[in-house]
């Protein structure tokens, strides 16, 4: 049993080989080229800043529903017995402020 192989078969071995290697180079030379690099950081740094901003929108939506749930009912209607004590909380500290400003003048 002879494994013994043609000048012709090594030959096409060879180019063969040849071929792949000027793949993987090519391959190389994209992964490594700035272009590239600049835009995989651009695609990470985007990924990062929508799961962050996505994070956010959830706790601030949170935030929201529960101080809503404070002053709201579950039917939808107002509780009066919230929301009349808080307005008038703003409407004095906006008095305040603006009494202040005009001393200030």
């Amino acid at each position: 049993m002879s494994d013994a192989r043609t000048p012709a078969q090594i030959e096409a071995d060879i180019i063969s080989r040849r071929e792949q290697l000027a793949v993987v180079l090519d391959e190389i030379g994209v992964r490594v080229h700035p272009k590239t690099i600049i835009g995989d950081a651009k695609a990470k740094a985007a990924q990062s800043v929508d799961r962050t901003a996505g994070r956010a929108f959830v706790a601030v939506n949170r935030s929201v529903s529960e101080v809503k749930a404070q002053f709201v009912a579950e039917d939808g209607s107002p509780r009066l017995e919230r929301v009349i004590p808080a307005a008038l909380l703003v409407v004095g500290v906006v008095g305040l402020l603006t009494v202040s400003a005009r001393r200030r003048a």
